[in-house]
């Protein structure tokens, strides 16, 4: 990922775009009319989830939501919901470093798993996640 980009914390003034994004990636995923979340629905749940938002010269471009959850044979793990590069954005290394910041902050916060699932045709994403794979098996 180039310097150009910013990796942040959400927050609430990023609702609008996340939305934005939300609703990208249900068209993508060929189920726009299953979005019914709101700017305001997301304002009054923001205590169950956060997010990491990606900037460049101050406009979003891509984000990864997350929740944690219990799994009472594990404990404590954090699920990715969501994660979402702009296509434009896509290939310089964006969906990597937000996967990177999702495992640094299961670890700070004591997670014993993440979890995540995805399309069985979205083969941009398996192949990224099949490369994360072997970066983390590599790393330990």
């Amino acid at each position: 990922m180039t310097e150009d980009y910013l990796i942040r914390k959400g927050n609430e003034t990023d609702f609008p775009d996340v939305l934005e994004m939300i609703k990208e990636l249900a068209l993508f995923e060929k189920a726009p009319e299953k979005v019914s979340n709101s700017v305001e629905k997301m304002i009054k749940e923001q205590d169950y989830f956060e997010l990491f938002i990606v900037e460049k010269d101050q406009k979003t471009v891509a984000m990864a939501l997350y929740y944690f959850s219990y799994y009472t044979w594990v404990g404590k793990s954090l699920y990715l919901d969501d994660l979402y590069v702009k296509p434009e954005h896509r290939g310089n290394g964006i969906g990597q470093e937000l996967i990177k910041n999702i495992f640094t902050q299961a670890k700070k916060n004591n997670c014993s798993r993440v979890r995540w699932q995805v399309l069985d045709w979205n083969k941009n994403a398996i192949n990224l996640y099949k490369k994360l794979e072997l970066l983390l098996i590599r790393n330990g």
